[in-house]
């Protein structure tokens, strides 16, 4: 007997505090006459920006697990900037769920990211593309692009621009942006080296096995050019005024490339005219008929 009342008293303890819980938790607190939030409803909210935050945490560690450090901290700080309009965003989301109406926020809010978007149209479309460019890797520091007809060795990728020098050694300042509306050229991802040419053309009735000869003579008298990657000459084209002809060629830095392309168009003039080939100009024949 004297078990089962105690059993009885402990059951109705039990119960008198759960129900003082709830009492607690259901208490509501009013920040205006539209605007009331129980103690519940704020426990929850905190749960779910915690639970926020680790899914966060998560996906930022899965993008930026292949970065260099560098560009690690350039990405975090336009991920703070994102991870607090996440925040805002499941913040709202959640009050509207618990019953708060946060209609007048959400236009607010609304009207706000319209507006400020109009705004700074260009400034985030960069800001998009720095963070394409730091994901994907597809431009590193030292790379020789080629962009809107623009050729430069870069220097510095940051959110909004990317910073890079000319062969002249000017600075170009490349909006981020124009790597989603132009084609890049990457002339340095495949590796330093690359295949240059230079054209020339030679008068009709020319030995074109000898010009083929001093072509590769000229071409691999060079310094810079590369023994290892065969020099080649082709025949490009039966032009009209001259017999049309590239010689192909490998150099180790093609940033630099003009230099050794305009020493062996100097030693092709000097082997032709040892060799008594003629370069032609235009020319045009002009016959004049008399009636």
């Amino acid at each position: 007997m004297n078990q089962n009342l105690e059993k009885a008293e402990k059951i109705v303890e039990k119960s008198s505090l759960w129900n003082d819980l709830k009492i607690f938790l259901n208490q509501h607190i009013d920040f205006s006459s539209d605007i009331s939030i129980s103690v519940k409803d704020v426990l929850i909210v905190i749960a779910v920006i915690f639970i926020t935050t680790l899914i966060l945490r998560v996906v930022l560690k899965v993008i930026t697990h292949k970065l260099p450090n560098e560009d690690k901290s350039k990405f975090n700080v336009v991920f703070g900037y994102f991870r607090w309009l996440v925040y805002l965003l499941i913040l709202l989301i959640t009050l509207n769920a618990v019953g708060v109406d946060v209609t007048a926020v959400f236009a607010a809010s609304a009207a706000l990211m319209i507006g400020i978007g109009l705004a700074l149209q260009t400034l985030f479309q960069d800001i998009i593309s720095g963070i394409f460019i730091l994901v994907d890797q597809s431009v590193h520091v030292g790379d020789i692009i080629e962009i809107d007809g623009k050729v430069g060795r870069v220097e510095e990728i940051k959110l909004r621009t990317t910073r890079a020098v000319t062969i002249g050694n000017k600075v170009l300042i490349i909006p981020n942006h124009l790597y989603l509306s132009n084609s890049l050229y990457n002339w340095t991802q495949n590796g330093t080296t690359t295949r240059e040419s230079v054209d020339v053309g030679v008068a009709y009735g020319s030995n074109v096995q000898l010009v083929k000869k001093l072509l590769l003579q000229a071409a691999n008298s060079h310094s810079e050019v590369l023994d290892h990657e065969e020099t080649s000459v082709q025949f490009t084209d039966f032009g009209d005024s001259s017999l049309n002809f590239k010689v192909i060629f490998t150099i180790a830095d093609s940033f630099n490339a003009n230099a050794p392309k305009s020493d062996i168009r100097f030693e092709i003039d000097k082997l032709f005219r040892e060799h008594n080939i003629s370069i032609p100009f235009p020319q045009r024949d002009i016959h004049i008929i008399q009636k």
